[in-house]
Parts: C-alpha cells; sequence; structure tokens
C-alpha cells in the first residue's frame, strides 16, 4: 500500500511538510487544496500538484487520495479531521488536535471504528530535549519522577505578518485564541519524558492589558481575555507538571523547551543552550553532566565553531534547523535526510529537525496499519488537559479532574521507533 495524501491549507507550516511527502518513498501522490488563490498558485506553480480551491471540493471530486493533512487555522482542525475520517481518510494533522473535548473523543471514536490512522503532527514530542529525556527515564536515571515543566513562550506579534498574508480579512479573531488551547507542544514534552498522564489541573491567566484588540471580550471568538496562562497539573502516578503558555513574553528561542525533569535519582535541566544531567549515586554522590552537545543541533555546533555566539545562534534559527545527535536518523529514509540537511528555504528541518520524523512516522503507520507514537489516543493526551485548563484559569484557578481518555484497544500495535 502506498500514500496518497491531500493536504489542505498552505500557510508557511504546510509547506516545510510538503517536499517530504512529495519525496518520501512510499508516498505514491500528493494533492492540495487552498482557498487563498494567490497562495493556491504560487503551490502548483511550484510543485507542479493538482491544486484544489477548497477542502470540501478535494474530498469531493479526488478518489485518488487515502489520506488527509490538515494545516488550516487551529480551530478549524478538529471540524476537518473528523470529516475527513468520516471519508474514510487517514488524517495528518497539525496541532492542536481539536478545541473541543466532544471534537477529541469523536476523532477517537471514528478513527477506531474506522481502522484509521489518526496522527496529530506534534514536533515537540521529536525536539532533541524531548528524545533525551525519554531516552534517560527508559534506562532507570531519572528513578522515580517527581516533577517536570516546560513552556511554549511565543510573543503574539512574531504571528502577524504570516496571519496579515493569509488572504484572511479576520485573522485578528483567530489570533486571541486562549494560550492553554495550544498546549501540545509544552504538554507532549513533558508528559512522553514521564511516560505519564494527568488526572488534575489548576490554572490561572493573565488577563491582557496591551490594548491592541487581540485579546479580550469581544476581539477574538472565544472572548478571551488571557494572552498568558500556566497550569499545574497531578499526574496519574503522583508528580506534578507545571506549563507556561506565554503570547505575551519578550523571550528569544528556544520558545518550545523542558526547563527541567526531576527524579529521585536523576535529573535534566535546561537553560537557554546549556543542558545538564545529574544524577546521585548509591553513595549519594552527584555528578554533573553537560550533554549539550548531545541535544543541540548541528546547524548550531558548526556556528559555533566558526566563531558564531550563542545570541547570533538563536536569532539566526540556526540552534533549532536541523538534526541533532540525539536524533535517530539512520532510521529514515535518504530522501527525507538529504531534505533536511543545510539551512535553506523551505525548511524541511525545522522545528527541531522534527519534520522528517513527522512525515515519516505517519507513512509508514499508514502503509504497515500500526499506530505511530502521537496517535488519536496520545494526542488526546496531549491536548485534553489545556482545555480544561483554560477552563480552570476562567474559574480562578478552581481545580477540575480531567476526563478518562480510553485506552487503546489491544487490536492496535505501533511502529517501531
Amino acid at each position: 500500500m502506498k500514500v496518497k495524501i491531500g493536504i489542505v491549507g498552505f500557510g508557511e507550516f504546510s509547506e516545510s511538510f510538503l517536499p517530504l511527502f512529495i519525496a518520501h518513498p512510499d508516498v505514491e501522490y500528493v494533492c492540495g487544496a487552498e482557498i487563498y488563490e494567490p497562495r493556491r498558485k504560487h503551490i502548483e506553480d511550484t510543485y507542479g500538484i493538482k491544486m484544489y480551491a477548497s477542502f470540501d471540493e478535494m474530498l469531493e471530486k479526488d478518489s485518488e487520495i487515502n489520506s488527509v493533512g490538515v494545516f488550516t487555522q487551529r480551530h478549524q482542525h478538529g471540524p476537518m479531521a473528523i470529516e475527513a475520517l468520516k471519508k474514510g481518510k487517514h488524517v495528518f494533522s497539525a496541532v492542536p488536535m481539536g478545541i473541543t473535548e466532544e471534537e477529541i473523543f469523536e476523532i477517537i471514536r471514528i478513527s477506531n471504528e474506522n481502522d484509521l490512522i489518526y496522527m496529530m503532527s506534534e514536533t515537540c514530542y521529536y525536539f532533541p530535549c524531548a528524545v533525551f529525556c525519554r531516552k534517560m527515564r527508559e534506562k532507570g536515571m531519572f528513578g522515580n519522577i517527581t516533577y517536570a515543566e516546560s513552556q511554549y513562550y511565543h510573543n503574539i506579534t512574531e504571528f502577524f505578518g504570516s496571519y496579515n498574508g493569509s488572504g484572511n480579512m479576520e485573522w485578528m479573531k483567530d489570533v486571541g485564541i486562549p494560550p492553554m488551547y495550544y498546549s501540545t507542544h509544552s504538554m507532549s514534552m513533558a508528559f512522553s519524558a514521564m511516560d505519564d498522564y494527568p488526572v488534575e489541573v489548576t490554572a490561572f491567566g493573565y488577563k491582557d492589558i496591551a490594548g491592541d484588540g487581540i485579546f479580550g471580550k469581544g476581539y477574538n471568538h472565544w472572548d478571551n481575555d488571557f494572552s498568558n496562562e500556566t497550569a499545574l497539573l497531578r499526574m496519574s502516578k503522583g508528580a506534578m507538571v507545571r506549563i507556561n503558555e506565554f503570547r505575551r513574553v519578550s523571550t528569544i528561542k528556544p520558545s518550545s523547551y523542558i526547563t527541567g525533569v526531576y527524579g529521585d535519582r536523576g535529573s535534566y535541566e535546561a537553560s537557554g543552550m546549556q543542558h545538564l544531567f545529574m544524577q546521585r549515586d548509591e553513595k549519594d554522590n552527584v555528578q554533573v553532566t553537560d550533554v549539550s552537545t548531545d541535544i543541540n543541533s548541528h546547524n548550531y555546533a558548526d556556528m559555533l565553531k566558526a566563531g558564531g555566539s550563542m545570541e547570533k545562534g538563536v536569532l539566526s534559527y540556526a540552534y533549532h534547523r536541523g538534526f541533532s545527535p540525539i536524533h535517530p536518523v539512520e532510521r529514515l529514509p535518504k530522501a527525507l535526510v538529504e531534505l533536511s540537511t543545510g539551512l535553506h528555504k523551505p525548511d524541511t528541518d525545522g522545528h527541531g529537525g522534527s519534520h522528517p520524523f513527522l512525515v515519516d512516522d505517519f507513512v509508514r503507520a499508514v502503509v504497515q496499519h500500526k499506530l505511530p507514537p502521537v496517535n488519536a489516543w496520545t494526542s488526546a493526551t496531549y491536548t485534553l488537559p489545556g482545555i480544561y485548563a483554560h477552563e480552570s484559569a476562567m474559574q480562578g484557578g478552581k481545580t477540575l479532574k480531567l476526563p478518562e481518555i480510553p485506552k487503546i484497544p489491544e487490536k492496535w500495535e505501533f511502529i517501531e521507533y
């Protein structure tokens, strides 16, 4: 079986994935849908793929596709994924999975009942810091994990250019989405590092005072006042996790990262581009190891060797482009590795070198009919707590119990990772 995929939505993000799908040896056909004519023409002229004027037109008229890639506005992902699944298509969706509890559980139900693959394109699951912490945990290096914290810091004004050029005349109403509705980056890193899931959440929000018409009642689709939100989650094994989602913040890269994972035998900490692992032995001696060279990208290391500074590296985005030593690059198809080597546009190697791993895992999942790591159930674990966190913040920090996500049925096997 080969993958035949139709991609909907061609903003800045999806074009970083399109060449990877075209180049993958197990992808036989790629088409697209884009409502904004200039972008539709750009994709058609640049890549020579068949383009449709809308998602509905593509689903209705293109009988070739067996899969759909959803790269539209964040609040559109859930409904479009559900529609594609109902049409019998496998789904590869940008984050978040959905912004309502109903959307999330419907995606789980339909994909499972119809034996379809759903995968959320969660870049941070493949970030080097998350890969490193999962490896340390699998080796037992943390001991019992008691606490972790991660965050996504992205000043809202950095989105203005891409939104304003989208052809969407109401883009300002989309930008003010509650930050916790877009918390899967933070949660995927922390939860996967711990191999745990949350059962309760309490959260608080910062009521925005900038006055630029983004946050506040009447300014966005959700009447959302909060530009920054912080959540504290209690995990099923008793540990705690702190998540920050900030959209008014004067900081620079990295924007998505794990600050720390703490266990009773070992701990990981990060500050900027420095990564430390500390382990306590049986005699209570602590050994501190700088693991930065394992986690920081090859591009960043090359930039430093050439005489560049840390500041220059993060400002140039070299730190997050391309693979890191911790990545299992050897398991990727050669064509994807070649596309993801060197700084170029589109950034097929972007978001911590995650893009080729995301594409390959989805393609292998469809071809083998096995679940990828970030499947429908895992995606729900990373998405649903954010919806409840925002509700908690709306209620002044009230502690809310999280609904139980169904266990993955035994009929499903996993692809190798």
